[in-house]
């Protein structure tokens, strides 16, 4: 799979890929929590195929623990290889920015682990957020697929592990 950026989003970008983990998640609820109208439309309409397969990856984290939910939203970010990390890496990056609305839409619904109450940003994270609140839709989009893209493992590229027996 090849994954293209726009120069002008390649600072954000890196610097949303260099905070830790549990920061780029809260980011990411943070963005789709403030900019959820314009988010919401676009993840959905996006792709007429991509939907059910967005909802069946879905549909096997949402019965899980809150624990093992979370757990697997920080492995999809840290690229660990696992089944659910390869059918993600396999799909089509509009279909990984729908996945990612579905769990953030679950995470309003409660179906899905919520954030933590009273959960705050880091100074990098909020000054990151402030930053891509000014680009424009099309650019955050771009943004936003840029960022989900590398997210799993591609199956097709990955080598045996012989933790996971993948």
């Amino acid at each position: 799979m090849t994954y293209t950026t726009t120069s002008s989003q390649t600072p954000l970008l890196q610097a949303f890929q260099k905070l830790d983990v549990d920061q780029q998640l809260a980011l990411f609820w943070y963005i789709y929590t403030e900019m959820g109208e314009s988010i919401t439309p676009a993840a959905p309409a996006a792709s007429t195929v991509s939907e059910p397969v967005a909802q069946s990856l879905f549909e096997q984290i949402r019965p899980m623990s809150r624990e093992e939910q979370l757990q697997i939203q920080r492995d999809l970010i840290a690229r660990k290889n696992s089944l659910i990390a390869r059918e993600y890496g396999a799909m089509s990056d509009t279909t990984k920015l729908l996945f990612w609305y579905l769990l953030a839409q679950g995470m309003s619904e409660n179906t899905i682990v919520p954030m933590p109450a009273g959960y705050e940003l880091n100074s990098e994270a909020q000054n990151l957020f402030q930053q891509i609140k000014k680009l424009d839709f099309s650019e955050q989009i771009t943004l936003f697929r840029d960022y989900v893209a590398p997210m799993g493992v591609d199956p097709s590229a990955a080598e045996h592990d012989s933790e996971t027996g993948l």
